[in-house]
């Protein structure tokens, strides 16, 4: 059994990632930015840089998911300064908790993304490709390697690059939904474009994974070993719902309407393989892509 704090935890992950780790019968405590209401509650504000060390001690380990949404809005210039900012500073603020720590926890599992490679085509993408372009490449590059300095204090750091986590309460999922029940999702463009995706199951499971194997370390992709191309996707999803899905999103349509995140988000082609988790051992649940819609409607449409 383990002591772990997670930031994030009402988030879509975090939500799920509690609750899986209690199941396991680890102590979860959750960062919160009140007064702490419960006993499982930590206090804490990235914003005006403020936290009480010790509320981490004796913790084995911290799981960092804290950030603004990258998709939430359209990207203007001070919403790409809240999307750094809470990424780079609250990473930092628990950085320098660990630092001031007389016994740091023994893991730092930090969020990252495969944004980290930018728009790639058909290149094949591991943990060992270099960095793309772009606006959100760099922050990913500088949310790594910022929580990495936490390795300086003996904390075992490792960067959960998440690709497009699909689950029917949230994410891609719960925002297509409406659209492609009305018959109305197709693919973008000519849909060619390849989409890294994961079940929010296999989510859990690759974490719990990563916290019982303590030679991992450094960027690890968070993601299907089969990524599949828009077109693909939407195919799938629509096949799950028994809808159509013909009809074709102008990509000139969405660079109209979202700019900055349709080029990197949404019309980005990364064909992203987790070949760190694939040769430690760990097994999908869920790799294949009509299986995984196949899962979350299971219960309910």
């Amino acid at each position: 059994m383990m002591r772990i704090a997670v930031t994030g935890s009402s988030g879509l992950i975090g939500s799920a990632l509690v609750n899986h780790l209690r199941s396991l019968g680890h102590e979860v405590r959750r960062f919160v930015r009140r007064e702490p209401q419960a006993a499982d509650e930590i206090s804490w504000d990235p914003e005006r840089k403020l936290i009480d060390v010790r509320t981490i001690e004796g913790l084995d380990g911290i799981i960092h998911l804290a950030g603004a949404s990258i998709a939430a809005r359209r990207w203007s210039r001070s919403y790409k300064q809240l999307i750094r900012s809470s990424r780079i500073d609250s990473t930092q603020l628990l950085v320098e908790a660990l630092q001031k720590t007389a016994s740091p926890p023994r893991f730092f599992l930090c969020a990252s993304a495969i944004g980290y490679f930018g728009d790639r085509g058909e290149e094949v993408l591991t943990e060992a490709s270099p960095r793309g372009k772009g606006f959100l490449a760099a922050v990913v590059e500088e949310w790594e390697t910022t929580a990495r300095h936490a390795e300086k204090y003996g904390v075992r750091v490792v960067n959960l690059r998440f690709g497009q986590v699909l689950a029917r309460q949230g994410g891609v999922v719960a925002s297509l939904l409406p659209v492609f029940r009305l018959g109305l999702g197709g693919p973008i463009g000519q849909g060619l474009a390849w989409w890294s995706w994961i079940l929010l199951e296999d989510v859990c499971r690759a974490v719990e994974f990563l916290l019982d194997h303590a030679e991992i370390r450094g960027p690890v992709n968070i993601t299907s070993p089969n990524p599949v191309r828009n077109r693909d996707f939407t195919k799938a999803f629509a096949k799950a719902i028994h809808r159509p899905a013909v009809l074709r999103v102008p990509t000139l349509l969405l660079k109209l309407l979202f700019g900055q995140l349709a080029q990197e988000v949404l019309l980005a082609s990364a064909r992203v393989i987790p070949v760190r988790l694939q040769e430690s051992g760990f097994s999908f649940a869920y790799a294949d892509i009509d299986k995984a819609f196949a899962k979350i409607f299971e219960t309910v449409l």
